[in-house]
């Protein structure tokens, strides 16, 4: 009981820090014209030097707070009927396979010609950069209320696209590796196809009517209950079987977008998802090595705008 207690206490300790510092700092940081995402990561790194008495391990942390992506994204997907999807299919694989093939492409012919790496290193690390941070991106679209504009679209579609580009990235690492044996065989990808026809068949007979079921008791909370069972156990389904959790996400929200819960499901994430994106840039700014950017400041800083 003891050891509970003390575990209690020091998780709260933490939640008083993390809010407090985010209440003072995130204001200021925007009355000075700085973006919401790099007021939490300013907070994450003014929180670095006492990281090591808060909080025993920070990736932890990260890991947790990745959920504030997911839930933001099923938000997205909530807002973005089948049929609209539908509509944007053509900019999703045109104009993002065209993003991440060209990108790509030229990262890794550059790495491989004035680096000297090999051809399967320079792949790797060229479609790694050619990749976006699907978080960073919409949250900055989504606080400057640029998600609807023609660029807020097309830079929805790119992202989108490079979330479904991972997997056929990540079939190709082990014959990059030399590895002979992996997990990518027919039977994986029936998974898949099994998963994604189950979401649909799951959303239109059994979530649907399983939401009425909970609304007809008049218990507002139970629906926020579910919507987080939902998009909880979809997430987890996908890092199972190896996909982005985040891309489950979104696709549970495009198939209920048209749910006449959908008002009230957006309305109960939302509170969840803005504290957990939160704590996600500040865990990023807490992980940040600080001390890398004072040692090569000019090579760090070079590379990133060269980037």
């Amino acid at each position: 009981m003891l050891l509970l207690a003390a575990a209690g206490s020091k998780l709260m300790l933490e939640a008083i820090v993390f809010l407090g510092a985010a209440i003072v700092f995130v204001p200021l940081a925007k009355r000075f014209g700085i973006a919401t995402v790099l007021g939490y990561l300013l907070v994450g790194l003014l929180l670095d030097p006492f990281a090591a008495k808060l909080i025993d391990n920070p990736e932890d942390l990260l890991h947790f707070s990745e959920f504030g992506v997911v839930l933001l994204l099923f938000v997205i997907g909530l807002e973005l009927q089948p049929s609209r999807l539908w509509a944007l299919r053509q900019s999703i694989f045109v104009l993002g396979g065209l993003q991440v093939v060209a990108t790509g492409s030229l990262l890794m012919l550059a790495v491989w010609y004035f680096l000297d790496i090999r051809m399967s290193t320079s792949f790797v690390i060229g479609y790694g950069l050619a990749l976006s941070s699907t978080a960073f991106v919409l949250q900055l679209l989504t606080e400057n209320q640029q998600l609807s504009t023609t660029h807020g679209r097309q830079a929805f579609t790119i992202l989108l696209f490079q979330d479904i580009a991972v997997i056929p990235l990540l079939a190709i690492l082990p014959f990059l590796s030399g590895v002979q044996q992996q997990n990518y065989d027919w039977i994986y990808f029936a998974k898949i196809i099994s998963v994604f026809a189950g979401l649909i068949f799951a959303s239109r007979y059994i979530i649907r009517p399983f939401f009425r079921f909970v609304a007809s008791s008049k218990a507002n909370e139970l629906l926020t209950a579910v919507a987080l069972f939902i998009v909880l156990g979809v997430s987890q389904l996908m890092d199972y079987i190896g996909l982005s959790m985040a891309l489950g996400a979104f696709l549970t929200g495009v198939l209920l977008a048209d749910s006449e819960y959908r008002h009230e499901l957006e309305a109960s994430i939302e509170p969840f998802k803005g504290l957990l994106l939160g704590l996600f840039f500040m865990s990023v700014g807490l992980l940040t090595d600080i001390k890398l950017l004072f040692s090569q400041p000019f090579t760090i800083i070079g590379a990133a705008m060269l980037l």
